[in-house]
């Protein structure tokens, strides 16, 4: 219903109202004063309900403007409404499309992708069938032809076997048994004579040029080869000292711990404190603060602790000006600072004795001279050399060979192909692919093995020894071995009537390779067999 109708039936209760209770206003009174009634009264009464109904009237006209004026406004407030909603629903469903949109762009460009990764799978399987229809079809014209070679192979045999057994007069069984000793014993010797050949000519041409090249390089370097130990001992001027290192209760040998990461050893040792631990940089932090901490006497967690931090700042400064000299002794350039870093921690690694950063730098020098001998690039010689035992200062960070982690890290830091294979494959973890792979293996070898240079452990030393003379006695037509040259060769003396001149030569080749796979030892080892044949005769 309207609310102008509203309006109008609720003016119209009000004046109905108002006449009704009129009425019965002067019809009581006029039941009870009927005769008191006079026409002034009455036309009073008809005065009065005029002026009620024209008062009626009014209001009646005063609430129809007022309800036409809400109406209007309710009407425009409804209208502002709605635009205001038409705009949020219209703003929503752009928003909702144009999502709709984006998300159905993703949608094809995820199919045109799935669509093309299936098209190149599908050429690649393709040409994957093809080659592997070519190779079947090889392998089938291998098999045919190795049948037919397999056949007259037999054919020969039978032949062969009934031939012998019938000049022979053994059985087919003896003949054939015969026949393979015969022909196996004609391959060794045969083999034996091609290797002592070829292997007399290679001698030939290569050993005066490759003499020629190390001798050089070893006369050209004139490196001090000054041997130094990681140090594990520290001597105290008196006893009382341990008390004060080990503190109230263990707590500065406890800090002493926690600061260096190093386990400290005392015990009833006289006037000698043992440090312990891998990793010789921190062992380097350890031995520098106990030191400091004694010639200052004041040893408590907090002075232990600052001492550490500035033990711990000497060393790492230690470190950079180690790698940094290291690089401009053999004249490099742009070499990354995380290099820099690892490189100098070679400085207190030690190889059998063996400084493992002035072995480097020995390395660097003996790899640019025969380069330069060889027409190679010395820069790139000396690089590879200088950095192929880096990995050393993180083996007990990472787990594997050294070359390999090391050749990992030049290869993250930015250094060449060429650099990071000679790394690699100087203890043949990887195939060489250059030269310079080559020199650096053999600089390695060269600064390892020449006298004075490594040293171990006397027992270990000669363990070593028995058992590389164990190894050369346990092959047939041996009779004794030595151990020469601080066992950098052993001479193996062979019975001659059991090992003739061929076989002496595949017998050093056989004691060479099984060296390498059961032993361990720095540098090389060169394996001499020695065979003597004596003629005696007596004179009457």
């Amino acid at each position: 219903m309207e609310p102008m109708t509203i309006l109008y039936v609720l003016v119209g209760l009000v004046v109905g109202f108002g006449i009704g209770a009129l009425v019965l206003h002067l019809t009581k009174k006029k039941t009870d004063t009927t005769d008191q009634i006079s026409q002034q009264a009455i036309r009073e009464a008809a005065e009065a309900a005029e002026a009620a109904e024209a008062e009626a009237r009014q209001a009646a006209k005063k609430a129809i403007d007022d309800a036409r004026s809400e109406a209007d406004r309710i009407v425009k407030d409804a209208r502002s409404d709605a635009r205001e909603e038409r705009s949020k629903a219209m703003a929503s469903l752009e928003e909702e499309g144009r999502r709709l949109k984006v998300d159905a762009q993703k949608a094809e460009q995820r199919a045109r992708q799935a669509e093309d990764a299936l098209n190149k799978r599908k050429d690649a399987m393709s040409a994957k069938e093809i080659e592997m229809a070519k190779r079947e079809a090889a392998i089938e014209r291998s098999e045919r032809s190795l049948s037919d070679r397999k056949r007259v192979l037999d054919e020969k045999m039978q032949q062969a076997d009934v031939l012998v057994a019938q000049k022979a007069g053994l059985s087919k069984d003896e003949a054939k048994k015969e026949l393979i000793e015969s022909i196996t014993d004609e391959a060794k010797r045969e083999a034996a004579l091609f290797v002592r050949e070829t292997e007399e000519t290679a001698k030939e041409e290569a050993e005066s040029r490759a003499k020629r090249i190390v001798g050089i390089a070893i006369q050209r370097y004139a490196g001090e080869h000054v041997q130094e130990r990681a140090v594990s001992v520290i001597h105290l001027p008196t006893d009382e000292l341990k008390g004060r290192i080990i503190g109230r209760e263990g707590r500065n040998i406890r800090t002493l711990e926690a600061a260096t990461g190093i386990d400290l050893i005392v015990d009833d040792t006289p006037e000698t404190v043992v440090i312990s631990g891998f990793d010789p940089v921190r062992r380097e932090v350890a031995r520098l603060s106990i030191e400091r901490l004694i010639q200052d006497g004041r040893i408590h967690p907090s002075r232990i602790e600052e001492t550490v931090q500035k033990a711990r700042d000497d060393v790492n400064k230690a470190i950079k000006d180690a790698g940094e000299q290291a690089i401009l002794e053999l004249g490099l350039a742009r070499v990354d600072p995380e290099i820099v870093k690892m490189l100098g921690r070679l400085k207190f690694r030690y190889s059998y004795a063996q400084n493992v950063l002035r072995h480097s730098v020995e390395c660097g020098f003996i790899c640019g001279m025969m380069a330069a001998e060889l027409g190679l690039n010395q820069r790139k010689a000396r690089r590879a050399g200088l950095l192929h035992d880096i990995g050393k200062a993180m083996t007990h960070e990472v787990e594997g060979s050294h070359a390999v982690i090391g050749a990992q890290f030049a290869k993250k830091h930015g250094e060449e192909a060429l650099v990071v294979n000679a790394i690699a494959s100087h203890h043949e973890d990887e195939a060489p692919t250059s030269v310079i792979a080559h020199l650096v293996a053999a600089a390695d070898a060269l600064s390892g093995a020449r006298p004075g240079a490594r040293r171990e452990m006397l027992e270990s030393y000669v363990k070593r020894l028995e058992d590389l003379e164990g190894i050369c006695r346990s092959f047939d037509g041996v009779s004794n071995s030595y151990a020469i040259q601080a066992g950098r060769e052993v001479r193996v003396m062979v019975e001659s009537d059991k090992v003739s001149d061929n076989d002496a030569s595949m017998l050093s080749r056989d004691i060479a390779a099984r060296i390498e796979k059961e032993l361990t030892y720095p540098g090389q080892i060169k394996v001499t067999v020695i065979r003597e044949s004596r003629a005696q005769a007596i004179a009457r």
